[in-house]
């Protein structure tokens, strides 16, 4: 057998942790697949898979060859594809995953003129606030927001992401104006269920940082709901300025805490790690940094700092 083909479909299996699936993704049957990992392991002498019943394993052997199958096959696809590369058009499916509410508010109105731009691509969007694997789910891309663990994914930084502290003009003629986080403790706080640190608010203020407990009668998973719920009076919210950057400058909403600046995140684009991006994957990446930039147009007010914009190895949210 092809010993390169056969490293290769091993490398499918490893990655799927199952015979069957690696069969459907590479179009052999099962026997085939089977029969080629087999022979690996006759020609190496050594168990790459420990085999059940109920799932399958790398054995540590295994583990070690995979890093080597699929470091060999990434060079191999890489030399077939710098022979064409210079004259290829970005074209094909590019599967894309965001969270809602900035896939909604910002992501979904940029991608038909990167369409325009790229008539040989078209775009597969899913928007959920939910964790994807992004191998595993076949994404090619995912929008993430927040500050991001390590990992072997790559991450493009794409623009800063700001929060603000902010009420309806009625709750704070209603109930006052905080001038400290600490008088946050007689208003009633809005808080976002996905935050990391809970009911406490992080700033930054002249002296440092400053944290505050925070309550409030609505708690809810959801940016836009949040801005709903300001936008009636209900309370004050510490929100990402992406999702009311508009409310701000119509004066629907307005600041608070304006000495106190909210902890700052980012937005990245995040891939797998692949010396050779696709052509429809690296124009979409680009053209994204360029729309969004180092000052959104949804901060027009806020300073901008400098910020570097280069690919580098980062994790999961």
């Amino acid at each position: 057998m092809d010993r390169l083909t056969s490293m290769e479909i091993f490398a499918r299996v490893a990655e799927a942790k199952s015979f069957s699936e690696a069969a459907r993704r590479l179009k052999l049957s099962k026997s085939s697949v089977s029969k080629h990992v087999m022979a690996l392991e006759d020609r190496l002498g050594a168990r790459l898979l420990n085999r059940t019943t109920r799932r399958l394993s790398l054995t540590e052997v295994g583990t070690a060859y995979h890093e080597w199958c699929a470091r060999i096959i990434s060079d191999v696809e890489e030399a077939e594809s710098s022979v064409t590369r210079l004259h290829t058009e970005p074209r094909g499916t590019l599967r894309i995953n965001a969270p809602m509410s900035f896939g909604t508010l910002h992501l979904a109105p940029a991608i038909p003129d990167f369409l325009v731009r790229y008539p040989g691509v078209q775009v597969d969007l899913t928007l959920n606030d939910r964790f994807v694997d992004l191998v595993e789910e076949g994404f090619d891309v995912s929008i993430r927001i927040g500050q991001l663990a390590d990992s072997s994914l790559i991450a493009r930084r794409l623009t800063p992401i700001r929060t603000v502290a902010c009420a309806s003009p009625g709750y704070l003629r209603a109930h006052g104006r905080p001038s400290t986080p600490a008088d946050l403790a007689g208003h009633n706080c809005l808080v976002y269920s996905y935050l990391t640190a809970g009911d406490v608010w992080i700033f930054s203020g002249p002296a440092g940082e400053v944290t505050v407990r925070v309550s409030g009668n609505f708690r809810v998973n959801n940016g836009d709901a949040m801005r709903a719920a300001a936008l009636r009076g209900l309370g004050i919210v510490l929100i990402p300025s992406f999702i009311v950057g508009g409310d701000l400058r119509s004066g629907a909403l307005e600041a608070v805490l304006i000495d106190y600046a909210g902890r700052e995140a980012a937005a990245y684009a995040i891939y797998p790690h692949n010396r050779h991006m696709s052509a429809k994957l690296r124009v979409f990446v680009d053209f994204l940094a360029r729309r969004f930039g180092r000052d959104p147009y949804w901060d027009q007010t806020a300073t901008g700092a400098s910020h570097s914009d280069s690919a580098t190895p980062v994790g999961r949210p």
